[in-house]
């Protein structure tokens, strides 16, 4: 009877099918890939905004008050080389990045690549001068990146959807809940992040060889926990849900579809930052990084539209399941 009533159920939306259908999805709406295409030409074309020379001041002041305080001149010359060396960095550094943000987001390939040159020589270049100024550009940054991923993210969903809503209401309140849920994430990240850092730091201390087995464990554990947050915006955009009731339902559907979640997040990762390496070939010196920006906002956009009907279709599917559960269970164990 049991082996009835599983035969009965409905198969689960299939990994490779919901990839084809988003793949499908943006080949019919091209236009949905404008928005990382235009961070990533911005990005790579446009101005860069430094911040080197604001640090390399504060480091200079860090090095006079610590000579000033009569430190070994052997450990000031450490530090100077350690600044040095960030310094360095920062140069590589354009904080128009910040655009690119997390968890809703605009995708975006060259955040991570940060060109120093393009094919029409060195591009202009500013530099912050003061705290205040950096925390300004920061914030302004931040929004506009949550502003242009609620876009995204909606305009993306509305394909899936074949919806319109694309502006209006819809769109302040998915900037809102945007918003919430990125501060739920940080909140997330600072209370469990930093302490296990910093144990970790401890453990790397103590044993390097229990804190690698100790890594590795964590490592299989995170899939338990990639899969629900990896869905947590979907609700917002397909659902109109709030950024709560969003992560519940993530987690939700996570509890009971796993495996085969797993095995989709796995892929959708794998196949996008696989295909990142293919992108970054071409040099930001020749026209040809033109090619691998606009097949990263193709790719990285099909994923996106596969994952929003990887998560429809898997809800309907779950309550399809649930309601014949309770459909088929005797009245007393309902």
């Amino acid at each position: 009877m049991e082996s009835d009533k599983v035969q009965t159920l409905p198969p689960p939306p299939g990994v490779i099918g919901s990839l084809k259908a988003g793949f499908d999805a943006i080949a019919s709406n091209l236009p949905a890939i404008f928005l990382p295409l235009a961070i990533d030409l911005f990005l790579w074309l446009g101005p860069r905004l430094h911040i080197d020379r604001l640090f390399q001041s504060l480091f200079d002041e860090m090095s006079q008050y610590a000579f000033q305080s009569g430190l070994p001149s052997t450990d000031i010359l450490y530090d100077q080389e350690a600044y040095a060396a960030i310094i360095q960095r920062l140069q590589q550094y354009n904080l128009f990045g910040v655009l690119r943000t997390f968890p809703i987001g605009v995708f975006s390939l060259m955040s991570g690549k940060i060109p120093n040159s393009t094919p029409y020589g060195t591009p202009a270049a500013f530099q912050i001068d003061s705290v205040f100024t950096l925390l300004f550009w920061i914030g302004l940054l931040t929004l506009l990146g949550w502003l242009a991923g609620s876009l995204f993210f909606r305009w993306v969903a509305s394909i899936v959807a074949d919806s319109p809503r694309l502006v209006g209401m819809q769109l302040g309140y998915d900037v809102l809940q945007t918003v919430l849920l990125s501060a739920i994430w940080f909140a997330l990240a600072i209370t469990f992040g930093i302490p296990l850092l910093i144990l970790m730091s401890l453990i790397i201390i103590a044993s390097p060889l229990i804190a690698n087995v100790l890594l590795l464990i964590a490592g299989l554990l995170s899939m338990w926990l990639v899969v629900p947050f990896f869905f947590t915006p979907h609700g917002i955009y397909l659902q109109q849900k709030n950024a709560l009731s969003s992560i519940y339902a993530s987690f939700r559907m996570a509890r009971f579809t796993l495996p085969t979640s797993s095995l989709f997040v796995i892929s959708v990762l794998v196949i996008a930052y696989g295909m990142n390496y293919l992108w970054a070939i071409p040099s930001s010196e020749s026209w040809m990084a033109l090619v691998g920006i606009t097949g990263h906002a193709f790719i990285t956009t099909s994923l996106l539209a596969a994952s929003f009907i990887y998560y429809r279709d898997m809800h309907v599917w779950l309550q399809t399941v649930l309601e014949k559960f309770k459909t088929n269970l005797p009245t007393g164990q309902i």
